[in-house]
């Protein structure tokens, strides 16, 4: 809606007595639940819409939604997702393979919507400044990374910037816009998370160290990091 917001020009085909508009093409980069639901929002609007993701699982989803899957398909490609279901870090070469098949495609799109996250690190650059360059005049892309390094080197958080005539846009704290549902869902997710942790009968707190999600959330404990992932870095 940000990047529709921004866009110059009409997203779904329009056949008028005047002639006919072409319609939009949006390229989804990440797909996680922001990237899914940019998909079907792209679609429900009528634009003809593409998606990339280093996680094979996320091909089937793409399809279902009614979106073009992009990526590099190779050995490194099927063993890309974390059992916890989140990308992996990618190889120096799979990364240049998969950053020249964007280049490619992206030439040929007008709105470029970037999620892409790696828990514990600095997001990923996902759209180059050259890759900016060879993009359509009045294209736009949303950073929706932003605040955590963001996709593309060129976005600047809480701003929207123009870059060789592609609009870039770094939204802030995009869950504050709709604050009333961003609460009650992180509200609910806190309740199932903490739940679990709590003695039905004593009420005492009760903190299983072996339970998954524990492991997946625990970062420190008598005073060590204890994350994999912020351990590393």
């Amino acid at each position: 809606l940000l990047a529709a917001n921004h866009f110059g020009r009409i997203f779904p085909q329009m056949m008028t007595p005047g002639g006919t508009l072409a319609p939009s093409r949006t390229f989804i980069m990440g797909v996680g639940v922001a990237g899914l639901q940019a998909i079907a929002t792209a679609r429900r609007l009528g634009s003809i819409v593409t998606a990339t993701d280093v996680r094979p699982a996320t091909k089937e989803q793409v399809q279902s939604l009614g979106a073009k899957f992009v990526a590099v398909e190779d050995e490194e490609f099927k063993a890309a997702e974390t059992a916890g279901g989140y990308a992996k870090q990618m190889s120096p070469e799979y990364q240049a393979k998969q950053a020249a098949l964007v280049a490619e495609h992206i030439k040929t799109q007008d709105i470029v919507v970037t999620t892409a996250l790696i828990p514990g690190r600095k997001a990923p650059v996902l759209v180059s400044e050259d890759m900016v360059k060879t993009m359509k005049p009045g294209s736009v892309i949303v950073d929706m990374a932003v605040e955590q390094g963001g996709n593309c080197p060129l976005s600047e958080y809480g701003k929207v910037v123009e870059k060789y005539g592609v609009k870039i846009v770094g939204p802030a704290n995009l869950p504050g816009e709709l604050p009333t549902d961003s609460s009650a869902l992180f509200a609910r997710n806190l309740l199932n998370f903490i739940t679990p942790m709590v003695d039905k009968e004593t009420k005492a707190l009760t903190i299983n160290l072996e339970d998954e999600v524990v492991k997946g959330t625990l970062v420190t404990r008598d005073g060590q990091i204890v994350h994999p992932s912020l351990a590393q870095s």
